[in-house]
């Protein structure tokens, strides 16, 4: 595997396909600005950060067939350079540099230079992405007459780190875990469970992953920290197992869901109806009070006059605008009612001009921003629309969660999304006092500071769990030491309220690990020391699946299906773990999660399941390397 990249990203994605899959990995980066020894020292340093996340992973031992990553650095991604670090031998490539140009380029070269080359680039733009998709696609199969068109679905993957860490990021703000795995536009979540008591066995939500070999009862949750037990974690344990460990914890699957009710389909959240749109509640009221007066006196005149109906109406609508001659010599009936068609002729004329200037000035701020309404609560504060924000909000808005946006630029990334989706937003400097107090946070059920700068989210968050204690927070934060060391003061300073620390380039790196891995790879979750994966894999050609029922597949410790795609083979999405379309078009039926033990698979079939990093290689017919790799930063 080769990665290329400048960032946080590149580390981190170098450090998941070393520890989670055991590969063989080569890292390239750009010199320093300053050459000779500050760019040894340089490649030093970004070698031994890597090597420090994978001793926090467990390390590596000698029989995995994977050493630390060998670092190199270069000015350019050319042709010449992608053949030295081995591009043409290389399985896959990550070019995830954060200037879409230097990927696009580096991505045509290494295509001319292997065609089967599996390459996973990082781009921002959706649209240039599948385009360019569809490009490298195509230049492989001219270049590989004989390549077999299955292959293509893992030729090319474009990503976006905005796009794969939204998810976990919402899934904070709901469930507050970033251990989720989306599958088929489903968020699915990991989640810890205590012992239930003597004698009890807790419920298994969607199946039971792993039993842990301890447990925390820290109320704001431990979230990675390592097992104290000696005999580790069992995953993918059977249902006798289960029942049998009555005092360890579990470690359950589930779906993340919001309590509320999501808007319909089509229709943006926030979006109301015309009238309401237009005019106030009180315009409203006071409109119909009059148009009930009218008609009122309509009837009046049709009675007493004797007149035809449309005759009545007539005379009262010349009586309200005062255009009708005064009624002398009529009978003091009409009379009367001609005075008081006056009358409300007068209260008439200013209500109606009042609505014709409120409906010009609905008009004129049509493309305002909306505020937070007044009574607003359980909703989320997201600090921050820029490109992972824009991102979150439309993530969020898709599961129904009510939100209220703070930006500090009224020319954001994320503005005209807000505007579009008529979500309440405030334009303000969050470190100013009653910035945070205008987006309902005393209300809110929890907090994404998601700007760029570490300090801004600290400060935020601080302020936040100043005016509310319990509110659910989650901070986007760079640095790994700083990150940790946040995390642990706000814990012991509220025990009792969520605190995450998130890093994006840490909630990303899993998913570009899996699509170099192959499309079927739908994610990775920790458990203790421990991975689990999710693939989606064709019955076809499996012995250890095909004709067999669900029960009869499951191997303890191995694997465990999941789930069943019943979508027809056509179909299909090609890829699960990316996010589907919400532009209203027909979609499949999707996945089956309540599998019947006895369905038989056929060779037709897909599904989706767990499995360890063994059972997965079994299964992929992958075989271990032949030996530890162990070379040093060049």
């Amino acid at each position: 595997m080769v990665v290329c990249g400048d960032d946080a990203l590149a580390e981190r994605l170098a450090a998941e396909l070393t520890t989670v899959y055991r590969e063989r990995v080569t890292l390239v980066v750009p010199p320093a600005r300053r050459g000779g020894p500050a760019g040894r020292a340089r490649a030093s340093a970004l070698l031994g950060r890597v090597q420090a996340v994978v001793n926090r992973a467990g390390g590596l031992s000698a029989d995995e067939g994977a050493g630390p990553p060998r670092v190199l650095e270069t000015h350019e991604l050319d042709e010449a350079v992608l053949a030295e670090v081995g591009v043409r031998e290389a399985t896959a490539l990550a070019l995830v540099h954060d200037d879409d140009e230097t990927n696009i380029r580096a991505a045509l070269a290494a295509r001319r230079l292997n065609p089967r080359l599996r390459l996973v680039i990082r781009l921002y733009n959706r649209k240039l992405g599948q385009h360019l998709e569809e490009l490298l696609d195509q230049a492989a199969t001219l270049a590989v007459p004989g390549l077999d068109p299955e292959a293509l679905d893992t030729s090319t993957t474009v990503l976006s780190d905005a796009d794969t860490a939204a998810p976990a990021l919402a899934a904070t703000a709901v469930a507050g875990t970033s251990k989720v795995v989306q599958a088929d536009g489903l968020l699915l979540r990991a989640t810890e469970r205590t012992p239930p008591g003597h004698g009890r066995v807790a419920d298994p939500g969607l199946c039971t992953l792993a039993l842990l070999s301890s447990t925390t009862s820290d109320p704001a949750g431990a979230e990675g920290t390592d097992a104290s037990g000696e005999e580790g974690p069992t995953l993918l344990p059977d249902d006798e197992a289960v029942a049998a460990a009555t005092g360890r914890g579990t470690v359950v699957l589930e779906t993340v869901a919001h309590s509320g009710t999501a808007p319909p389909p089509g229709r943006p959240a926030g979006r109301r109806a015309p009238l309401t749109s237009l005019f106030s509640r009180r315009l409203r009221w006071s409109l119909a009070g009059l148009t009930a007066c009218v008609l009122g006196l309509a009837v009046a005149t049709w009675l007493t006059t004797e007149d035809h109906a449309l005759r009545a109406a007539y005379l009262t609508l010349l009586d309200l605008f005062a255009v009708n001659d005064p009624a002398l010599g009529e009978p003091a009936a009409r009379q009367i009612l001609q005075l008081l068609a006056g009358l409300a002729g007068l209260l008439f004329l200013p209500v109606l001009l009042a609505a014709v200037l409120e409906a010009l000035g609905t008009f004129r701020t049509a493309s305002a921003l909306r505020r937070p309404p007044r009574g607003l609560s359980g909703h989320v504060v997201l600090l921050g629309l820029g490109k992972i924000g824009t991102r979150v909000l439309a993530r969020l808005t898709e599961l129904g969660i009510p939100v209220v946006c703070v930006e500090e630029d009224p020319e954001a990334r994320g503005i005209p999304l807000a505007r579009r989706l008529r979500v309440p937003t405030v334009i303000g400097d969050v470190t100013q006092e009653g910035v945070l107090e205008a987006a309902k946070i005393q209300r809110a059920h929890a907090l994404l500071a998601l700007t760029s700068s570490d300090t801004t989210n600290l400060e935020a968050s601080l302020y936040a769990r100043s005016v509310k204690p319990d509110v659910r927070v989650a901070l986007r934060l760079y640095d790994d030491d700083f990150a940790t060391a946040v995390h642990r003061t706000l814990r012991a300073a509220h025990p009792r309220a969520l605190t995450r620390s998130r890093s994006v380039s840490t909630l990303a790196a899993p998913a570009f690990a899996g699509a170099m891995m192959g499309r079927q790879i739908l994610g990775a979750i920790p458990v203790e020391r421990r991975v689990l994966l999710f693939a989606a894999l064709k019955v076809a050609g499996q012995p250890h699946l095909e004709g067999r029922t669900v029960a009869e597949s499951f191997r303890s410790g191995a694997w465990r299906v999941l789930a069943l795609d019943t979508a027809a083979p056509d179909d299909r999405l090609p890829d699960l773990a990316a996010t589907p379309p919400h532009d209203g078009a027909c979609r499949p039926a999707g996945l089956v999660w309540d599998l019947h033990p006895g369905y038989v698979l056929r060779a037709q079939d897909r599904v989706v399941l767990a499995a360890t990093r063994q059972g997965l290689a079994e299964l992929l017919g992958r075989r271990p390397h032949a030996g530890p790799r162990l070379i040093g930063p060049t």
